[in-house]
Protein backbone atom coordinates (compact mmCIF):
# COMPACT_ATOMS: atom_id res chain seq x y z
CA UNK A 1 0.00 0.00 0.00
CA UNK A 2 1.41 3.45 -0.83
CA UNK A 3 2.74 5.35 2.16
CA UNK A 4 1.85 9.03 2.39
CA UNK A 5 3.89 10.95 4.90
CA UNK A 6 4.32 14.67 5.44
CA UNK A 7 7.93 15.84 5.30
CA UNK A 8 7.52 16.96 8.91
CA UNK A 9 10.98 15.74 9.91
CA UNK A 10 12.38 18.90 8.30
CA UNK A 11 10.72 20.73 11.20
CA UNK A 12 10.75 17.93 13.79
CA UNK A 13 13.90 15.83 13.28
CA UNK A 14 13.78 12.06 13.69
CA UNK A 15 16.91 12.26 15.82
CA UNK A 16 17.25 15.56 17.68
CA UNK A 17 20.82 16.83 17.94
CA UNK A 18 20.46 20.09 19.91
CA UNK A 19 20.02 19.83 23.68
CA UNK A 20 19.88 22.12 26.69
CA UNK A 21 20.54 21.62 30.37
CA UNK A 22 17.88 22.74 32.86
CA UNK A 23 20.13 25.74 33.55
CA UNK A 24 19.66 26.81 29.93
CA UNK A 25 23.19 26.04 28.74
CA UNK A 26 23.77 24.31 25.40
CA UNK A 27 24.92 20.72 25.88
CA UNK A 28 25.91 18.11 23.32
CA UNK A 29 25.44 14.45 22.48
CA UNK A 30 28.72 13.34 24.06
CA UNK A 31 28.43 15.35 27.29
CA UNK A 32 28.26 13.66 30.71
CA UNK A 33 28.13 16.92 32.69
CA UNK A 34 27.03 20.46 32.05
CA UNK A 35 30.07 22.75 31.88
CA UNK A 36 28.00 25.71 33.12
CA UNK A 37 26.22 24.36 36.19
CA UNK A 38 28.01 21.05 36.78
CA UNK A 39 24.86 18.89 36.71
CA UNK A 40 25.23 15.31 35.56
CA UNK A 41 23.87 14.57 32.09
CA UNK A 42 22.73 11.37 30.42
CA UNK A 43 21.33 10.40 27.03
CA UNK A 44 17.98 8.63 26.91
CA UNK A 45 18.00 6.91 23.49
CA UNK A 46 14.26 6.24 23.52
CA UNK A 47 13.43 9.89 24.11
CA UNK A 48 16.35 11.00 21.94
CA UNK A 49 17.35 13.61 24.52
CA UNK A 50 20.35 14.50 26.66
CA UNK A 51 18.86 15.04 30.11
CA UNK A 52 20.09 16.78 33.22
CA UNK A 53 19.80 14.11 35.92
CA UNK A 54 19.90 14.02 39.71
CA UNK A 55 20.84 11.11 41.99
CA UNK A 56 18.56 9.44 44.50
CA UNK A 57 20.67 8.68 47.55
CA UNK A 58 18.26 6.08 48.93
CA UNK A 59 18.04 3.97 45.75
CA UNK A 60 21.23 4.66 43.82
CA UNK A 61 19.06 5.54 40.81
CA UNK A 62 18.75 8.80 38.88
CA UNK A 63 15.83 10.88 37.68
CA UNK A 64 15.48 13.83 35.32
CA UNK A 65 16.15 17.19 36.98
CA UNK A 66 13.19 18.56 35.03
CA UNK A 67 10.21 16.27 35.82
CA UNK A 68 8.48 17.30 32.60
CA UNK A 69 11.43 16.36 30.37
CA UNK A 70 10.54 12.67 30.15
CA UNK A 71 6.76 12.95 30.02
CA UNK A 72 6.52 10.29 32.71
CA UNK A 73 8.15 9.33 36.00
CA UNK A 74 11.26 7.60 34.65
CA UNK A 75 14.13 6.48 36.82
CA UNK A 76 17.49 5.56 35.41
CA UNK A 77 20.72 3.75 35.95
CA UNK A 78 23.91 5.02 34.39
CA UNK A 79 25.47 2.70 31.83
CA UNK A 80 28.07 0.40 33.34
CA UNK A 81 30.55 1.76 30.80
CA UNK A 82 30.23 5.34 32.08
CA UNK A 83 33.46 4.95 34.06
CA UNK A 84 35.29 3.00 31.36
CA UNK A 85 37.59 4.57 28.73
CA UNK A 86 34.58 4.73 26.38
CA UNK A 87 33.00 7.36 28.67
CA UNK A 88 29.48 6.25 27.78
CA UNK A 89 26.88 8.82 28.86
CA UNK A 90 23.79 6.76 27.98
CA UNK A 91 21.06 5.93 30.47
CA UNK A 92 19.33 2.66 31.22
CA UNK A 93 15.66 2.95 32.11
CA UNK A 94 14.99 1.24 35.45
CA UNK A 95 12.25 -1.37 35.22
CA UNK A 96 10.91 -2.07 38.71
CA UNK A 97 9.53 -5.45 37.63
CA UNK A 98 13.09 -6.67 37.01
CA UNK A 99 15.11 -7.66 40.04
CA UNK A 100 18.72 -6.51 40.51
CA UNK A 101 19.98 -9.73 38.94
CA UNK A 102 17.92 -9.20 35.78
CA UNK A 103 18.29 -5.44 35.34
CA UNK A 104 20.62 -4.58 32.45
CA UNK A 105 23.84 -2.91 33.50
CA UNK A 106 24.80 -1.61 30.07
CA UNK A 107 22.84 0.72 27.81
CA UNK A 108 21.14 -0.13 24.52
CA UNK A 109 24.30 0.76 22.58
CA UNK A 110 26.88 -0.97 24.78
CA UNK A 111 24.81 -4.17 24.93
CA UNK A 112 25.49 -4.54 21.21
CA UNK A 113 29.25 -4.97 21.83
CA UNK A 114 30.56 -8.54 21.73
CA UNK A 115 34.33 -8.05 21.55
CA UNK A 116 36.21 -4.93 22.64
CA UNK A 117 39.92 -4.06 22.68
CA UNK A 118 42.09 -4.98 25.65
CA UNK A 119 41.54 -1.95 27.89
CA UNK A 120 44.37 -3.02 30.19
CA UNK A 121 46.56 -1.47 27.49
CA UNK A 122 46.48 2.31 27.86
CA UNK A 123 47.21 2.82 24.15
CA UNK A 124 43.77 1.38 23.39
CA UNK A 125 41.89 3.89 25.53
CA UNK A 126 41.75 6.89 23.19
CA UNK A 127 41.05 4.87 20.02
CA UNK A 128 38.28 3.02 21.86
CA UNK A 129 36.73 6.28 23.01
CA UNK A 130 36.63 7.54 19.40
CA UNK A 131 35.19 4.27 18.12
CA UNK A 132 32.47 4.18 20.73
CA UNK A 133 31.45 7.79 20.22
CA UNK A 134 30.93 7.09 16.51
CA UNK A 135 29.08 3.85 17.21
CA UNK A 136 26.76 5.47 19.75
CA UNK A 137 25.94 8.18 17.22
CA UNK A 138 25.06 5.47 14.72
CA UNK A 139 22.88 3.54 17.17
CA UNK A 140 21.08 6.69 18.33
CA UNK A 141 20.13 7.41 14.71
CA UNK A 142 18.95 3.86 14.06
CA UNK A 143 16.72 4.06 17.14
CA UNK A 144 15.50 7.53 16.12
CA UNK A 145 14.47 6.18 12.72
CA UNK A 146 12.57 3.35 14.41
CA UNK A 147 14.71 0.63 12.84
CA UNK A 148 15.05 -2.73 14.63
CA UNK A 149 18.09 -2.63 16.92
CA UNK A 150 18.46 -5.61 19.20
CA UNK A 151 21.53 -7.57 20.35
CA UNK A 152 22.39 -10.70 18.41
CA UNK A 153 21.83 -13.93 20.33
CA UNK A 154 24.95 -16.12 20.81
CA UNK A 155 23.87 -18.43 17.98
CA UNK A 156 22.58 -15.61 15.77
CA UNK A 157 19.11 -17.14 15.58
CA UNK A 158 17.26 -13.94 16.51
CA UNK A 159 18.62 -11.92 13.57
CA UNK A 160 20.12 -9.33 15.90
CA UNK A 161 23.17 -7.09 15.56
CA UNK A 162 26.52 -7.15 17.34
CA UNK A 163 29.90 -5.41 17.08
CA UNK A 164 33.46 -6.69 17.33
CA UNK A 165 36.28 -4.14 17.60
CA UNK A 166 39.62 -5.84 17.11
CA UNK A 167 43.25 -4.78 16.91
CA UNK A 168 45.59 -6.48 14.46
CA UNK A 169 48.39 -8.35 16.23
CA UNK A 170 51.87 -8.95 14.90
CA UNK A 171 52.09 -12.38 13.30
CA UNK A 172 48.31 -12.69 13.10
CA UNK A 173 46.02 -12.20 10.08
CA UNK A 174 45.08 -8.58 9.45
CA UNK A 175 41.72 -7.61 10.96
CA UNK A 176 39.34 -6.71 8.16
CA UNK A 177 36.52 -4.23 8.72
CA UNK A 178 33.31 -5.81 7.46
CA UNK A 179 30.00 -7.51 8.16
CA UNK A 180 28.98 -11.16 8.34
CA UNK A 181 25.62 -12.53 9.53
CA UNK A 182 24.82 -9.67 11.90
CA UNK A 183 28.40 -9.21 13.16
CA UNK A 184 30.04 -5.88 12.30
CA UNK A 185 33.83 -5.98 12.70
CA UNK A 186 35.96 -2.84 12.89
CA UNK A 187 39.76 -2.67 12.90
CA UNK A 188 40.75 -0.45 15.83
CA UNK A 189 43.48 1.18 13.73
CA UNK A 190 40.71 3.05 11.87
CA UNK A 191 40.56 5.34 14.93
CA UNK A 192 44.07 6.57 14.04
CA UNK A 193 43.39 9.74 12.06
CA UNK A 194 46.75 9.68 10.24
CA UNK A 195 46.32 6.04 9.20
CA UNK A 196 42.75 6.59 8.05
CA UNK A 197 43.72 9.65 5.99
CA UNK A 198 46.62 7.77 4.41
CA UNK A 199 44.32 4.92 3.35
CA UNK A 200 41.66 7.37 2.17
CA UNK A 201 44.20 9.09 -0.08
CA UNK A 202 45.81 5.91 -1.39
CA UNK A 203 42.42 4.43 -2.28
CA UNK A 204 41.20 7.71 -3.82
CA UNK A 205 38.22 7.85 -1.46
CA UNK A 206 36.52 11.23 -1.07
CA UNK A 207 35.31 10.34 2.42
CA UNK A 208 36.49 7.91 5.11
CA UNK A 209 35.44 8.20 8.77
CA UNK A 210 34.64 5.89 11.68
CA UNK A 211 30.98 6.86 11.44
CA UNK A 212 31.05 6.25 7.70
CA UNK A 213 32.49 2.77 8.24
CA UNK A 214 29.73 1.91 10.71
CA UNK A 215 26.95 3.26 8.53
CA UNK A 216 28.25 1.26 5.56
CA UNK A 217 28.63 -2.01 7.46
CA UNK A 218 25.22 -1.87 9.13
CA UNK A 219 23.86 -1.30 5.64
CA UNK A 220 24.81 -4.91 4.91
CA UNK A 221 22.98 -5.98 8.07
CA UNK A 222 19.82 -4.11 7.11
CA UNK A 223 19.93 -5.50 3.57
CA UNK A 224 19.53 -8.92 5.19
CA UNK A 225 16.71 -7.60 7.39
CA UNK A 226 14.81 -5.39 4.95
CA UNK A 227 15.50 -6.65 1.42
CA UNK A 228 16.83 -10.20 1.27
CA UNK A 229 13.51 -11.91 2.01
CA UNK A 230 11.24 -9.02 1.03
CA UNK A 231 9.13 -8.66 -2.12
CA UNK A 232 11.27 -5.63 -2.96
CA UNK A 233 14.19 -7.94 -3.79
CA UNK A 234 13.20 -7.97 -7.48
CA UNK A 235 13.06 -4.17 -7.55
CA UNK A 236 16.46 -4.14 -5.86
CA UNK A 237 17.94 -6.32 -8.61
CA UNK A 238 16.44 -4.16 -11.32
CA UNK A 239 18.03 -1.05 -9.78
CA UNK A 240 21.26 -2.20 -8.10
CA UNK A 241 21.99 -5.40 -10.04
CA UNK A 242 21.85 -9.11 -9.25
CA UNK A 243 23.52 -9.78 -5.89
CA UNK A 244 23.86 -13.48 -6.76
CA UNK A 245 26.95 -12.77 -8.87
CA UNK A 246 30.24 -14.02 -7.39
CA UNK A 247 31.19 -11.52 -4.68
CA UNK A 248 34.90 -12.38 -4.47
CA UNK A 249 35.35 -12.23 -8.23
CA UNK A 250 33.48 -8.92 -8.39
CA UNK A 251 35.78 -7.34 -5.79
CA UNK A 252 38.85 -8.67 -7.58
CA UNK A 253 37.69 -7.06 -10.82
CA UNK A 254 37.03 -3.81 -8.99
CA UNK A 255 40.50 -3.61 -7.45
CA UNK A 256 42.05 -4.31 -10.84
CA UNK A 257 40.61 -1.00 -11.98
CA UNK A 258 37.20 0.56 -12.63
CA UNK A 259 36.53 0.39 -16.35
CA UNK A 260 33.57 2.77 -16.76
CA UNK A 261 32.24 6.11 -15.60
CA UNK A 262 30.71 5.01 -12.31
CA UNK A 263 29.43 8.53 -11.54
CA UNK A 264 26.47 8.05 -13.87
CA UNK A 265 24.99 5.26 -11.78
CA UNK A 266 26.82 4.94 -8.44
CA UNK A 267 27.46 7.19 -5.45
CA UNK A 268 31.14 6.09 -5.15
CA UNK A 269 33.57 4.02 -7.18
CA UNK A 270 33.44 1.27 -4.55
CA UNK A 271 29.67 1.08 -4.98
CA UNK A 272 30.14 -0.27 -8.49
CA UNK A 273 32.10 -3.31 -7.26
CA UNK A 274 29.02 -5.41 -6.39
CA UNK A 275 25.29 -4.78 -5.79
CA UNK A 276 25.73 -5.44 -2.06
CA UNK A 277 28.39 -2.73 -1.86
CA UNK A 278 26.25 -0.41 -3.97
CA UNK A 279 23.42 -0.84 -1.46
CA UNK A 280 25.73 -0.36 1.56
CA UNK A 281 27.30 2.80 0.11
CA UNK A 282 23.86 4.18 -0.78
CA UNK A 283 22.50 3.25 2.65
CA UNK A 284 25.42 5.01 4.35
CA UNK A 285 24.83 8.15 2.31
CA UNK A 286 21.14 8.11 3.15
CA UNK A 287 22.06 8.02 6.86
CA UNK A 288 24.58 10.83 6.31
CA UNK A 289 21.84 12.93 4.73
CA UNK A 290 19.23 12.25 7.39
CA UNK A 291 21.51 12.87 10.36
CA UNK A 292 23.06 16.02 8.93
CA UNK A 293 19.63 17.43 8.09
CA UNK A 294 18.38 16.45 11.55
CA UNK A 295 21.31 18.34 13.06
CA UNK A 296 20.73 21.41 10.90
CA UNK A 297 17.02 21.50 11.72
CA UNK A 298 17.72 20.89 15.42
CA UNK A 299 19.79 24.07 15.47
CA UNK A 300 17.16 26.12 13.63
CA UNK A 301 18.60 26.08 10.11
CA UNK A 302 16.00 26.10 7.32
CA UNK A 303 17.59 24.80 4.10
CA UNK A 304 14.49 25.81 2.10
CA UNK A 305 15.42 29.44 2.78
CA UNK A 306 19.00 29.19 1.50
CA UNK A 307 19.73 31.30 -1.58
CA UNK A 308 21.87 28.78 -3.41
CA UNK A 309 21.81 27.48 -6.98
CA UNK A 310 21.53 23.75 -6.27
CA UNK A 311 20.08 20.88 -8.26
CA UNK A 312 16.41 20.32 -7.48
CA UNK A 313 14.48 17.15 -8.24
CA UNK A 314 10.80 16.42 -8.90
CA UNK A 315 8.74 13.25 -9.15
CA UNK A 316 9.90 12.64 -12.74
CA UNK A 317 13.20 11.34 -11.34
CA UNK A 318 11.46 8.54 -9.41
CA UNK A 319 10.64 5.34 -11.21
CA UNK A 320 9.61 1.81 -10.27
CA UNK A 321 7.58 0.28 -7.47
CA UNK A 322 9.37 2.21 -4.73
CA UNK A 323 8.14 5.52 -6.19
CA UNK A 324 4.78 5.01 -4.46
CA UNK A 325 6.42 5.27 -1.04
CA UNK A 326 6.48 8.82 0.32
CA UNK A 327 7.68 10.62 -2.83
CA UNK A 328 6.85 14.05 -1.38
CA UNK A 329 8.77 13.49 1.84
CA UNK A 330 11.76 12.02 0.06
CA UNK A 331 12.03 14.78 -2.54
CA UNK A 332 11.59 17.47 0.10
CA UNK A 333 14.45 15.90 2.04
CA UNK A 334 16.62 15.49 -1.05
CA UNK A 335 16.13 19.06 -2.24
CA UNK A 336 16.83 20.39 1.24
CA UNK A 337 20.00 18.31 1.21
CA UNK A 338 21.27 19.72 -2.08
CA UNK A 339 20.70 23.27 -0.81
CA UNK A 340 22.35 22.57 2.55
CA UNK A 341 25.43 20.90 1.06
CA UNK A 342 25.79 23.69 -1.49
CA UNK A 343 26.21 26.13 1.39
CA UNK A 344 28.35 23.77 3.51
CA UNK A 345 30.70 23.14 0.60
CA UNK A 346 31.22 26.88 0.23
CA UNK A 347 31.86 27.21 3.97
CA UNK A 348 34.47 24.44 3.75
CA UNK A 349 36.16 26.24 0.86
CA UNK A 350 36.19 29.40 2.96
CA UNK A 351 38.36 27.49 5.46
CA UNK A 352 40.61 26.06 2.76
CA UNK A 353 39.24 22.55 3.34
CA UNK A 354 37.98 19.93 0.94
CA UNK A 355 34.29 20.00 0.16
CA UNK A 356 32.03 18.95 3.01
CA UNK A 357 30.08 16.67 0.66
CA UNK A 358 32.20 15.77 -2.40
CA UNK A 359 29.61 13.58 -4.13
CA UNK A 360 27.38 13.83 -7.17
CA UNK A 361 23.78 12.61 -7.23
CA UNK A 362 22.84 11.33 -10.66
CA UNK A 363 19.23 10.43 -11.39
CA UNK A 364 20.06 6.74 -10.96
CA UNK A 365 21.67 7.42 -7.58
CA UNK A 366 18.59 9.42 -6.55
CA UNK A 367 16.37 6.43 -7.38
CA UNK A 368 18.66 4.20 -5.32
CA UNK A 369 18.47 6.60 -2.39
CA UNK A 370 14.71 6.57 -2.68
CA UNK A 371 14.72 2.77 -2.64
CA UNK A 372 16.55 2.97 0.71
CA UNK A 373 14.06 5.58 1.90
CA UNK A 374 11.20 3.27 0.98
CA UNK A 375 12.68 0.55 3.20
CA UNK A 376 13.15 2.92 6.16
CA UNK A 377 9.93 4.99 5.96
CA UNK A 378 7.54 2.30 7.29
CA UNK A 379 9.51 2.13 10.55
CA UNK A 380 9.45 5.83 11.31
CA UNK A 381 7.30 7.14 14.08
CA UNK A 382 4.74 9.68 12.88
CA UNK A 383 3.66 12.69 14.87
Amino acid sequence: MPVSRSPAFLHHPSTARAYRCVCGAQVFFRNSACLQCGRALGFDPWLGQVLAIEPEAETGLWHAADPGATGEARRYRRCAQSDSPSLCNWLVVDLPELGPAQAPCSCAACRLNRTIPDLRLSQNHEPWRKVELARRRLVSQLIGLGLPVEPRSPDGSNGGLTFDTLASMQGQPLVMTGHLMGVVTLNLVEADDAYRERIRTSMNEPYRTLLGHYRHEVGHYYWDRLVRFDRSLWDFRALFGDERQDYGAALQRHYQGVQFDWRQSHITSYACSHPWEDWAETWAHYLHMRDTLDTAVSFGLSPDRFDVDAAQYDTAVLQGAAAAVDPEGFLTMLNAWTRLTGVLNELSRSMGLQDFYPFELSQTVVRKLHFVHARVAPFERVG
